[in-house]
Order: structure tokens, then C-alpha cells, then sequence
């Protein structure tokens, strides 16, 4: 298949790409920034209006977006983060249709975020969206990617993301930064829950849904969401601490105002039902597991 992919150099698309090009598919990446190709089967764009000379388009793979966990939420960072979301979407819509483009399956990222803060209470894809920046932004980008596949008569598959976690980028470094110190730390009072998933197990999630043409919407999330208390009490065993304390909520809200609130004070207990629905098996199911895993060379 020839896929075309935005975000194909961040976080998840740095791996994703060489495992679609393994596989055989034929791969277009979209980048403002100029990038070698390194297989001849993998071309890149630095606009979109270069889409007029590109072979036809079997899936669309939407991954771009401004981290969400950059900065402090100002206003113009907002902005900005919506821009390179949904404002992009429309624009990767409006481009394929004008260059008469005819994806027969658009995959569309989006996070978790879109329940909001749902305490202990277990989440699926049929709960409903909860309130505040991350919510609202969830709840708007997947309306953008529907109207963009409704646009082009194309599948649709939403993949609402877990917290990722690696050894090598997204939040766990920063994450583990104090325990390197013997140093346990949780924001807040760390009973919120932490959906997480593997990094790896993201990849193939992805490479299952545009095998197999399943459309939808589907969490990412491993099936054993954990509280912030007990992926201390966890790295505790791969990392002996020499004592464990929360960060005050009150100094996290003065420094990241409403992204402490929305990001790390609250939480989502998310369960991946339709993924499994699909088959799927985790490689990394628990957080035992996926510790296991990222911390063999610290």
C-alpha cells in the first residue's frame, strides 16, 4: 500500500516508519522541516502542495500535532496547538480532494484526553467526552477528521492515545527523572489513574488497523491502567528509592497553571475494549512488563 503519513518523524512515526517500510508498503511523510530518505521506497513532502505529483494514496496516517505538554498553556500556545491539529486536517482534506486523491482509510490520532478527568470511574469508547482544554481539543480534531473522511468517502479510524511510554523520548525520561535519584515522586496526592501504553505496542496497534482496514474509534491504552502511586511503588522494585513523596498540587498549578490541572492532577482510568474486540494481544500488558522492559539498561 502506499501510505501517507503526517507527524512521520515525531515520537510515534519515527518508529512506525521503518516498520511499515519492513513490511513492504510504500511510504510518503509530510514535514515542514527537510528530511533525507534513506529507502527508496520512502519519499517526503515539505508541503502539501506537492500532493499533485504523488502516486495515489491508499491510507492517510494523522499523527501531526504541537506537543500538548510543550509549555504553559497561554493563550497563543493554544492556539497553536490547535492549529497544528485541526487547522491541518482540513488542510490534508482540502489537498487530497483538489488533487484528486482517493485514500480508501484515514487513521486519526487523538488521546484520551477527550474524557477528561474521570477519577476512579472505568472509560470506554462509548463513554462520553468530559470538559476542559484537552477535551474540547480531542472532541474537535476527531470532528475534523470525520468531516475530512465523510469528504472523501473514506474509512475512519480514531485512535484515542494513552500516556506512551519509552525509554528513549515522550514522557517517561521526564517522568523518571527524580527516581534516578532514589527519589519516588506522583503529582498531586497519586491516586489519579495513569493510562498508559507502550510504545511498542502503539506501533503495532497501528500496523494492525491499516492491515486489517478496521474503522472506529479505539483506545490505545494498555488494559491495566495504574495510579501514580503505584508506578512509584512499581519502579520501586526495578529501582530501590530511598523515600517517596507527591509534589504539591498547589506549586504545580503556580508553575503549569491549567496543564498541572488538566495533565497530571487528573486522570483516566481508559479501558482499550474495541482494540481487544479486534484480537489484538499486548506484548506489554502490564506496567511490571513495560518497566521491565524500559528500565534493563538504567
Amino acid at each position: 500500500m502506499h501510505i501517507f503519513i503526517t507527524g512521520g518523524t515525531g515520537f510515534i512515526g519515527e518508529t512506525l516508519v521503518p516498520q511499515l517500510i519492513a513490511e513492504g508498503h510504500k511510504l510518503t511523510i509530510y514535514s515542514r522541516k527537510a528530511q533525507r530518505s534513506l529507502a527508496p521506497t520512502l519519499s517526503y513532502l515539505n508541503s502539501l502542495d506537492e500532493l499533485s505529483g504523488t502516486p495515489a494514496i491508499d491510507v492517510v496516517v494523522n499523527l501531526a500535532g504541537e506537543s500538548i505538554a510543550g509549555r504553559r498553556w497561554a493563550a497563543a500556545y493554544k492556539r497553536k496547538i490547535r492549529a497544528s491539529r485541526i487547522d491541518l486536517t482540513r488542510e490534508l482534506a482540502d489537498s487530497l480532494l483538489a488533487n484528486n486523491h482517493k485514500p480508501r482509510h484515514w487513521i486519526n490520532a487523538s488521546a484520551i484526553g477527550y474524557y477528561g478527568d474521570t477519577g476512579s470511574t472505568e472509560v470506554t469508547e462509548e463513554s462520553c467526552s468530559g470538559e476542559g482544554f484537552s477535551a474540547e481539543l480531542c472532541r474537535d480534531w476527531e470532528m475534523a477528521a470525520q468531516q475530512a473522511a465523510e469528504r472523501l468517502s473514506c474509512k475512519l479510524s480514531i485512535v484515542r492515545l494513552g500516556v506512551v511510554l519509552d525509554s528513549k523520548g515522550g514522557a517517561f525520561p521526564q517522568m523518571y527523572l527524580p527516581f534516578r535519584f532514589g527519589i519516588g515522586n506522583w503529582p498531586g496526592h497519586g491516586h489519579q489513574y495513569l493510562s498508559w501504553i507502550h510504545r511498542s505496542d502503539v506501533i503495532r496497534a497501528l500496523i494492525t488497523l491499516i492491515n486489517a482496514g478496521n474503522s472506529g474509534i479505539f483506545n490505545l491504552t494498555a488494559p491495566e491502567p495504574v495510579t501514580y502511586r503505584a508506578l512509584a511503588s512499581a519502579i520501586n522494585t526495578f529501582k530501590p528509592l530511598i523515600f517517596s513523596a507527591g509534589a504539591p498540587a498547589f506549586l504545580m498549578k503556580c508553575a503549569l497553571g491549567e496543564m498541572a490541572n488538566e495533565l497530571l492532577l487528573s486522570g483516566q482510568r481508559v479501558r482499550p475494549t474495541r482494540l481487544l474486540d479486534t484480537g489484538f494481544t499486548f506484548d506489554y500488558p502490564t506496567i511490571d512488563l513495560t518497566l521491565a522492559n524500559i528500565l534493563k539498561k538504567d
